[in-house]
């Protein structure tokens, strides 16, 4: 499903990412992780076409990620999900209505709108906060409400970049959890951290960077 083959990104005279290459398989579960600097942020961006690079290809699925046009780039996004630390919630609008109006834009009938979302929120622990607004929910609930906008289009492929980094340890640990239930119901996860307990939590393949270089890919793996 995805192919990363020699990718370099170069800042200035840096290399945040040099010679970068590995395979993930449809369904597979993979913590990108390193400290600050490895490489992990700029990694998931050039893969949903945020971040050009100076060589190499991300092929995932039919699109060659590194060489799509402006208009190719949104029709690839429109078909994965993609988590930020910050939520990027509406303020103005209910958990409901944050979730939903993914579907609205992307022109969906009313009836599947209502029962899709319903669904999403049932999957993520949000049916009771559904007419809350993002100021009155916790952190956890907000992130969970991005995961759950991320997740209404059903993608094949969830890419997260540091999804617990506002959050206390118990509700990343409960995040963890919901990662792993999501991947469950097949969808390949990609999560970019530094957060060692949740990696531990995930207890699945973990590639990491140093330095922007692929220092380390193991199965059923903790951070190391």
């Amino acid at each position: 499903m995805i192919t990363v083959e020699k990718v370099t990104k170069v800042y200035g005279k840096k290399r945040v990412l040099d010679d970068v290459s590995f395979e993930i398989k449809g369904g597979e579960f993979v913590s990108i992780v390193g400290t600050s600097g490895a490489g992990k942020t700029t990694l998931i961006h050039a893969m949903i076409g945020a971040e050009e690079v100076e060589k190499g290809r991300i092929n995932i699925d039919r699109y060659n990620v590194t060489g799509l046009s402006k208009s190719k780039i949104q029709e690839y996004r429109r078909k994965i999900g993609i988590i930020f630390q910050d939520y990027k919630l509406l303020p103005k609008k209910t958990v409901f209505e944050n979730v939903a109006f993914a579907l609205e834009v992307a022109g969906y009938g009313k009836s599947f709108i209502q029962r899709r979302t319903a669904d999403v929120l049932k999957l993520v622990g949000l049916e009771e906060q559904r007419n809350h607004f993002p100021k009155q929910l916790s952190g956890g609930e907000r992130q969970r409400t991005a995961i759950a906008r991320a997740l209404v289009h059903a993608p094949e492929l969830l890419i997260a970049d540091e999804p617990t980094g506002n959050l206390d340890p118990e509700n990343a640990i409960a995040l963890a959890k919901l990662f792993l239930k999501i991947n469950k119901h097949g969808t390949t996860v990609i999560v970019a951290t530094h957060n060692k307990d949740i990696v531990s939590e995930f207890n699945k393949r973990v590639i990491t960077l140093d330095k922007g270089r692929l220092v380390s890919d193991k199965e059923h793996s903790t951070y190391n």
